[in-house]
């Protein structure tokens, strides 16, 4: 038999220029979304899509192994339907004896038949012999190489996907604290906040999640955007797979009938004239709104914004590097971070950096309940308790006197006014003038005035008015009967009293 060809038609491959305005929408949409911290976009979506496809081009191979696996068994039920034929005329003809036996003749026509039909048997059986030892294995292959694929991308792309959900679900959490606790100081501003919920801090803990969560999202995007590139030349693989796969398949089948033949050419010819990127680009253009852009930029932190950030609340009063003496007095002073924010909190950090580590702080004291001392030269001291451990670690934690020594005594004079303020409670005034404490109060100044005749009481820092606070009237009242004596630090020449109320009240020692 002649060798017969698959016919062949041209195919337009869709080029992706005609998709420019949807590729602009997109990439606008995409940098008005930057400016969000959390985006509404899926992170999966990309990843979901690329998959699916992937399940497509497997069923499609599958589709292909059935047919080939079916055509070879209807081939043994065809060989097995010429053997009835090959029996029809397998017995010697009655009375034979009136042919010629020889050549040419009737009986070497029924000799022909014989022999021919024995071949179409054996053919049919070649035929499926072939086919599920060349082609099939062929698709198989290619079925597995798909289903590895699939796993490459769930391994990678897919955990990726769900890291950048869990960073943006870390990122909303804390905005959503911030929000809270934001408000929550707007509508009672003298009031005490917790450490761990100062604006300040959740907002610093905000850009430590958010930069976290755009690294994820950069770093998923990369990979999606690699696998992407990477499908037009496993697809072309994939289809000249297949085509490889039907070229031996309209071999083993060209030798049968002509109108097989022209049949199984026609499947081999179509297969043949698709380019190797016709199918992807159809597909780039049909889902060009949910595949990762290549021209678009990647996110910038610079560019995104939430809700608070310009809160006052997380705006410092001051904020700067101060030295402060260890409390193993062997080490001498240690430079650190330090912030006064509006929540009355005194934070340490090792530095200003919120994107290297989690800016906690490692000292956090609440003013209000601190004792600040004098200023000598660029020292000053305050006493109060480290509220930084939770409350659990709080509970056990005493008291201790902090030295602090800035850069210039213009410095120190700064961070001293600052704190000072800090230290004032609103709450305390407004307490003593509703109740008539202040009688009481003057009593406990003319009390240790008597004990500590050499260290005059000063009015001017009085507790401005604030809520009424019943602890501070009662403290107030006990301070009245039962003055308490006053101490100096041997250090900074500076000493500490506590006023009615428990507000912080620094004297300066009268110089003699």
């Amino acid at each position: 038999m002649s060798d017969a060809k698959a016919p062949v038609r041209a195919a337009t491959v869709p080029v992706r220029s005609g998709t420019v305005s949807s590729t602009i929408t997109r990439r606008t949409s995409m940098s008005d979304a930057d400016d969000e911290a959390i985006p509404h976009t899926d992170s999966s979506e990309s990843t979901n899509l690329l998959l699916e496809r992937l399940r497509a081009w497997k069923h499609m191979t599958g589709y292909l192994e059935d047919y080939v696996s079916t055509t070879a068994k209807v081939s043994r039920a065809n060989s097995k339907d010429y053997e009835k034929v090959l029996k029809s005329v397998s017995d010697p003809l009655k009375e034979g004896h009136h042919f010629s036996s020889s050549a040419g003749g009737v009986a070497g026509l029924f000799e022909n038949m014989r022999n021919n039909s024995q071949g179409i048997v054996n053919m049919y059986l070649d035929t499926e012999k072939n086919l599920k030892s060349g082609v099939l294995p062929t698709l198989e292959r290619l079925h597995k190489e798909i289903k590895n694929k699939s796993k490459e991308l769930k391994s990678g792309a897919v955990k990726g996907a769900k890291a950048v959900e869990k960073a943006r679900q870390a990122t909303q959490k804390h905005i959503e604290l911030l929000g809270q606790n934001s408000a929550s100081f707007d509508a009672a501003a003298a009031g005490k906040i917790e450490q761990q919920h100062d604006p300040y801090l959740l907002r610093r803990m905000i850009n430590h999640r958010l930069n976290k969560q755009v690294n994820e999202e950069n770093s998923h995007r990369q990979d999606v955007l690699s696998l992407q590139n990477s499908f037009q030349q496993f697809e072309a693989h994939v289809l000249q797979t297949i085509q490889g796969a039907l070229e031996q398949f309209f071999q083993q089948m060209n030798s049968q009938l002509d109108r097989q033949r022209a049949m199984h050419a026609d499947i081999l010819g179509t297969a043949q004239l698709i380019p190797p990127d016709f199918e992807w680009m159809n597909f780039i253009v049909s889902n060009d709104a949910k595949l990762v852009n290549p021209d678009s930029p990647p996110r910038a932190f610079e560019n995104i914004s939430f809700p608070n950030q310009d809160h006052r609340a997380t705006q410092s009063l001051i904020e700067g590097s101060l030295e402060r003496r260890s409390r193993a007095v062997i080490k001498g002073f240690s430079t650190g971070y330090y912030v006064v924010t509006p929540a009355k909190y005194l934070h340490e950090f090792k530095d200003d950096d919120d994107f290297r580590r989690d800016p906690s702080p490692e000292l956090s004291l609440y003013l209000p309940d601190c004792v600040i001392g004098s200023i000598d030269g660029v020292k000053f001291n305050v006493k109060g308790k480290d509220v930084s451990n939770g409350k659990v670690g709080n509970a056990f934690t005493a008291n201790t006197e902090l030295t602090f020594k800035a850069h210039t005594p213009a410095d120190a004079e700064k961070w001293w006014s600052v704190i000072k303020e800090s230290t004032r409670s609103q709450s305390l005034s407004q307490s003593v003038a509703s109740t008539g404490v202040a009688s009481a109060t003057s009593s406990a100044a003319a009390s240790r005035s008597t004990s500590a005749s050499h260290q005059p009481e000063k009015t001017s820092d009085a507790p401005e008015t604030g809520v009424i606070n019943t602890t501070n009237i009662t403290d107030a009242k006990d301070m009245a009967a039962s003055p308490t004596s006053l101490s100096r630090t041997a250090s900074t020449a500076s000493h500490f009293h506590t006023s009615p109320g428990g507000s912080a009240v620094q004297e300066t020692s009268e110089k003699s």
